[in-house]
């Protein structure tokens, strides 16, 4: 007989780590427990379940080859021994014990191990509101939850919801109710933005226009008070400081936290948040206990700071690294640099790295730079806009995080991926610019948006550009912040910028791109100028030009209008 190796938990990093440790060491006893009924499922396909996008919950728990992940499952196929419904209760190190009790009969037990792992995962967090315990109150834990919310839908319970957090979660589940099921739903985000220090503002504001467009109305920068009963134990409304939102159903998607307690109560080291602390190997403070998955804490590579990365794909690397080192192969987990995409409904939004705002709060002296070009070549009959917002490091010139939002497809996940595996190298704008990226029509341009963008960024951080954000110059046309003396330099064909002049007068001044160079003496020197194009090329062009005939007081629109037409700015002229 070999090593005894017992896990605690069966959703993501715990069975991988079994599975792999019993390839690499066919005599293991290897056991899984897991207080819950069903293990071994897809977290992040629930979203997707509610939608009907998987019509059966069996898919989320199904290999590629459809075979369910059950008990039977492991036993038969994996020759890992599992145990549902059986809860995890206290640690003895000295003994190399675990005590578990069952959930339903409140049997006790005791396992002795060898070796054991802890993957014991996240719990959502509970708004601590008036109302939190009613009916129709739920939080995305577990799969159950999810197969209570879809039978509430498909029974026509559920007219309107609200969704409390404007994470991936929330958005994910608000797009999942109001697409297939047509529920009336509202996110409500206490953060000034929705997908907080994930993105930056922009690209935040392109996925609440999107929302807003496909009927999901987005409160940013109000929290729920409390929830309304509607005097039977159910709820019906959500009560902000602002309004009150009625609702048949209401879902809390405010984050999740480590599940770290087994680990501290057996003495073991955890963060302050109670994340469980490992090194490189995935061991805790016990050399005889491995941790992975969503209780543990981990490294961010690009800031080089502690870290806590709550994602399944995540859990599964870290899942075999444990597996690895516990067959005695020295395997590390080095960190993350963060990394997610999501689905918006026709239109996507994803991200890796630092978002401006975190970078700065890391004590980063960072810029952002925003690419806006065609995710093909710009002839071919499918193509559409991408929007690449690039950070970088001013002084050290290191690339710190890239966003993007586009239309749904693989365009935006492939420079994701491949910003992804150069910031973990910490590639500079350099390395950006001149990365070889595959090129054919049908799938991107020649100079790659990715390219454009670290391109833009050289500008930036060399001082050859001087821009303003969409935000600003948004809060100077719609009159909520105060602006300097200045008048828009719009470059576009003279039907795009008629309805502009016609609108703004003279603080909007048509001159075509091409007729810069015959008129730029037209232009008083008095004034701050906005150049406005598109996409901000054009813009960056003549910025330079003016500068080299003495009109040095000019600002790019950044990304131009194609940003300001997503982010659903009120003062936009009609026609």
């Amino acid at each position: 007989m070999g090593e005894r190796i017992v896990i605690v938990g069966g959703v993501a990093a715990g069975p991988k780590a079994a599975c792999r440790a019993k390839r690499l060491m066919p005599d293991a006893e290897i056991t899984i427990v897991d207080q819950d009924s069903l293990i071994s499922y897809g977290g992040c396909g629930i979203p997707y379940f509610v939608s009907g996008d998987v019509s059966d919950e069996k898919e989320l728990r199904s290999t590629s080859f459809h075979m369910v992940r059950d008990e039977r499952f492991f036993r038969e196929a994996k020759g890992v021994n599992v145990r549902t419904l059986t809860r995890a209760v206290s640690i003895d190190r000295k003994e190399k014990a675990l005590h578990v009790e069952h959930v339903e009969t409140g049997e006790k037990d005791t396992l002795t191990y060898d070796k054991l792992v802890l993957a014991t995962g996240s719990r959502p967090n509970i708004l601590p509101v008036p109302g939190n315990d009613l009916k129709n109150v739920f939080t995305i834990s577990s799969m159950h939850p999810a197969m209570e919310i879809k039978e509430l839908l498909a029974q026509g319970k559920v007219g309107k919801a609200v969704i409390i957090g404007g994470g991936a979660i929330g958005i994910e589940m608000a797009e999942a109710l109001a697409d297939l099921w047509g529920v009336k739903t509202t996110i409500i985000e206490f953060m000034p933005q929705v997908l907080p220090r994930i993105v930056d503002k922009t690209i935040a504001g392109m996925v609440e226009n999107h929302l807003r467009e496909n009927g999901v109305d987005v409160f940013t920068g109000e929290g729920a008070t409390s929830f309304k009963d509607d005097g039977n134990g159910n709820v019906c409304a959500v009560i902000t400081p602002k309004r009150e939102v009625e609702a048949d159903l209401v879902i809390m998607a405010a984050g999740v936290r480590p599940r770290g307690e087994l680990a501290a109560e057996a003495g073991l080291q955890v963060s302050p948040m109670g994340a469980i602390i490992v090194n490189q190997r995935m061991q805790t403070s016990d050399p005889s206990i491995y941790a992975a998955g969503d209780c543990v804490e981990t490294y961010n590579l690009v800031s080089g700071k502690k870290a806590f990365a709550p994602l399944g794909s995540v859990a599964n690397k870290q899942g075999r690294v444990v597996g690895d080192n516990l067959a005695g192969l020295p395997t590390v987990f080095e960190g993350v640099v963060g990394s997610f995409i999501m689905k918006v409904f026709d239109c996507c939004v994803g991200a890796t790295g630092l978002s401006l705002e975190v970078a700065w709060s890391e004590g980063f002296d960072a810029v952002g730079a925003m690419a806006v070009q065609s995710d093909r070549a710009h002839f071919f009959p499918t193509q559409a806009l991408m929007f690449n917002h690039l950070v970088v490091d001013r002084a050290t010139r290191r690339v710190l995080g890239l966003q993007g939002f586009g239309s749904m497809g693989d365009g935006l996940l492939a420079r994701i991926n491949a910003a992804a595996g150069l910031l973990s190298r910490r590639a500079d704008v350099s390395d950006f610019g001149t990365l070889e990226l595959a090129y054919a029509p049908p799938f991107s341009t020649a100079v790659d948006v990715l390219n454009a963008a670290a391109n833009i960024a050289d500008n930036l951080v060399a001082g050859r550009l001087q821009d303003v954000q969409p935000e600003e110059f948004d809060a100077w046309m719609s009159g909520t912040a105060e602006r300097p003396d200045w008048a828009a330099l719009d470059l576009r064909h003279p039907k795009e910028a008629e309805p502009f002049v016609k609108t703004f007068g003279d603080k909007w001044v048509a001159m075509v791109y091409d007729e810069v160079r015959a008129n730029y003496k037209k232009l008083p020197k008095d004034k701050t100028w906005i150049i406005i194009c598109n996409a901000g090329t054009r813009s960056y062009e003549i910025q330079l030009f003016l500068k080299s005939v003495g009109i040095e007081d000019t600002l790019v629109l950044a990304g131009g209008l194609n940003v300001i037409r997503r982010l659903g700015v009120q003062w936009w002229p009609e026609g």
